[in-house]
């Protein structure tokens, strides 16, 4: 049995060389960074004096993969399963509301599921048209107009495909609208990660890999890849590791990095810039999940005395053109008008803040993006694609990352040379 080279310790990086470690194969996991967890990482952050998440990631009890992985991994002490419920509040109405998803195969159509004014026809209706959308149209020329879009459809778009509605693809938000609706609440309760997506997903799988002695090697971008019908090398800006012929590789980074290793192939664009903006604030009464309309946050999430905010597809909103201090002051005004809507007590200045800005946090998921999705397998045998950009079924989530990984390793392990 050949080596197996896995490039880049992301999540789907971590997934594959996992399992392809519990085959037996000897791994050796390069990463261009300091640390593994790609887009899905934790650190401590000096100026908020916590340990933060790079990112929010909306996990839901439907992504059985990662949640199998995990426990797997021995790791579901980690998670936290909660109720099938989430609570929003309209900023300029001042109204709010909690969707509640009922037992059962139509639990996500009971009353207590769909926002108010929205009939079971109406949803009902909406959903025949998001099944019966063609491939190439988007969630807004598919649904818009209806009473459901703006109170649920546009914030399901913005989070599951951080894109707005009139570019996101209705092909991908149906496949997370079936995975969900069709399971009820055994299906949609939010998964939380009790001390962030480090200690979650990336220290259980760095764990287990060295048990198996495999440890990244960090700072270590991969140039090139070079070969004729199979994949020869892989040049690192250190050396040229030469490949043996039943050795397999998985190329499992972000996809511009991808499109730049294999030119020679079609992928999508990169996708757009998540703004995520993290507060240390106590006392403020808000849920864990709140989704926010009419305002410039869509999700915030609440950590013990962090408060985060989640922007999607920040490019097109105003706070793309505000500095550091002017974005951090217009969501901190949505932060202390949604504590107010909760009876909580504003404090009278902005706490401790950080602004991360994850640039290409996802691949193009319009439907031409779409559209471009490769599969895992290549035209070098031996190499194989892993990622959440690579056809899975999903859109760019944690679970379609998992997922990637889980194919790429089933696929490196049947490959002979």
């Amino acid at each position: 049995m050949g080596r197996a080279y896995v490039i880049g310790a992301g999540l789907a990086g971590l997934v594959a060389a996992e399992r392809l470690s519990a085959q037996g194969r000897e791994v050796v996991l390069l990463e261009a960074s300091p640390k593994a967890g790609g887009r899905c990482r934790s650190y401590f952050d000096t100026h908020l004096e916590r340990t933060i998440d790079n990112g929010n990631h909306l996990v839901l009890s439907a992504n059985r993969d990662l949640i199998g992985w995990v426990d797997g991994l021995g790791g579901a002490a980690g998670l936290e399963i909660g109720a099938p419920e989430f609570p929003f509040l309209d900023l300029g109405s001042q109204s709010r509301w909690t969707l509640r998803f009922g037992n059962g195969r139509l639990g996500g159509f009971v009353a207590g599921a769909r926002p108010p004014g929205v009939t079971l026809p109406a949803l009902l209706g909406d959903a025949a048209r998001l099944l019966a959308a063609r491939r190439g149209r988007t969630v807004a020329e598919t649904l818009g107009g209806g009473r459901a879009f703006e109170p649920f459809w546009d914030p399901m778009t913005r989070a599951i495909l951080n894109e707005a509605p009139e570019t996101g693809s209705a092909a991908l938000l149906r496949a997370t609208f079936l995975r969900i609706a069709s399971g009820g609440a055994a299906t949609a309760r939010p998964v939380f990660m009790r001390k962030g997506l480090g200690a979650a997903l990336v220290e259980p799988a760095l764990k287990r890999l060295a048990e198996r002695n495999i440890v990244p090697r960090y700072r270590t971008p991969v140039t090139a890849l070079s070969g004729g019908d199979r994949l020869d090398a892989i040049e690192t800006s250190e050396r040229r590791l030469d490949l043996a012929r039943d050795d397999v590789v998985v190329l499992a980074v972000p996809v511009r990095q991808a499109a730049r290793l294999l030119p020679h192939l079609a992928l999508p664009e990169g996708g757009h810039t998540i703004l995520n903006a993290h507060f240390r604030a106590e006392d403020t009464e808000l849920p864990r999940l709140l989704g926010l309309l009419g305002g410039q946050a869509h999700w915030l999430f609440r950590c013990g005395d962090v408060i985060s905010a989640t922007v999607s597809a920040a490019e097109a909103s105003p706070l793309a053109a505000m500095s550091r201090d002017e974005a951090l002051a217009a969501i901190w005004a949505d932060i202390s008008a949604s504590v107010a809507a909760h009876g909580g007590e504003v404090p009278d200045h902005m706490p401790p803040a950080r602004l991360v800005r994850e640039r290409g946090a996802t691949f193009d998921q319009s439907p031409n993006g779409v559209s471009r999705r490769p599969r895992a397998r290549t035209p070098w045998r031996n190499l194989v694609l892993a990622g959440d950009y690579v056809q899975t079924g999903l859109p760019a989530t944690l679970e379609g990352a998992v997922r990637s990984g889980i194919a790429a390793a089933r696929i490196a392990a049947r490959t002979v040379a």
